[in-house]
């Protein structure tokens, strides 16, 4: 019977060998044409705004507003439309979930301050839920590219939530697949239920080399991208406040 130590060795393999895979499709340049639309975005004084529902929120978090990543970035969330629109809070816990809700990505999206060089940078595993491919019609309807992250495997084994009858992958400018198995999970003989999910790890991973990708492609212009330093160093929150100020109320953080 396979024991803890071995499940652990096996679940190190499907992860590491997926970050493997992820950095030489990006060392092939196929993440150039996410890269470019990035670099033009901040470039042209736009903002990158992120979204994503559920495990998916986590991949905003590590696009938008952390030490090393690029200061014009926005994470988008459901949770908006209580916070900065007219929804009850008990709306975000209802059911069925507001994730799949298609209505509800109206009101996401009125919350955002948009500039017409925006990009938005969608990610969802599924890429199937009501609110990810509405959002996303919205962003393309008012002229915005967007990126999507999601498992190519996982959405063509799924049918469409959206009255659309399109999945997120259909809709973007760009797909990046994070290489999830249908599922998610990748172990499938610890329990009746297959555990050891990877989407989480894969998306943050696409992040971080978006955002290197970004950096370098302007680094190329001969510009220097405005990067976050650590708050937790000396100096770095003022200087971060600095650089902030020049987006005004484009950019909004919060707790």
């Amino acid at each position: 019977m396979p024991t803890f130590r071995d499940h652990v060795e096996r679940f190190e393999h499907e992860v590491t060998d997926r970050l493997r895979r992820l950095s030489a499709l990006a060392a092939a340049g196929g993440l150039d044409a996410a890269v470019e639309l990035l670099a033009d975005c901040v470039e042209e004084g736009g903002i990158v705004h992120a979204f994503g529902t559920g495990h998916s929120e986590a991949f905003a978090m590590e696009i938008a507003g952390r030490a090393g990543g690029l200061i014009p970035t926005n994470k988008v969330a459901l949770r908006d439309a209580v916070l900065l629109g007219g929804h009850e809070i008990a709306e975000l816990t209802g059911e069925p979930p507001l994730e799949r809700d298609p209505r509800i990505a109206e009101d996401v999206f009125a919350t955002v301050v948009r500039d017409p060089h925006d990009v938005f940078v969608i990610a969802s595993n599924s890429g199937v839920n009501g609110s990810v491919v509405g959002l996303a019609l919205l962003a393309k309807e008012h002229g915005h590219p967007v990126v999507a992250v999601t498992s190519l495997e996982h959405t063509g084994a799924v049918e469409p939530k959206h009255p659309s009858g399109k999945r997120l992958a259909e809709i973007a400018d760009v797909v990046v697949d994070n290489l999830a198995p249908y599922g998610d999970a990748t172990l499938t003989d610890v329990t009746d239920v297959a555990v050891g999910a990877v989407s989480s790890l894969t998306a943050a991973y696409v992040a971080q080399l978006l955002t290197i990708g970004t950096v370098s492609a302007l680094a190329a212009r001969g510009q220097q991208a405005p990067l976050y330093v650590s708050a937790n160093v000396p100096g770095g929150h003022d200087r971060n406040l600095t650089i902030e100020a020049r987006y005004g109320d484009r950019l909004r953080r919060s707790a």
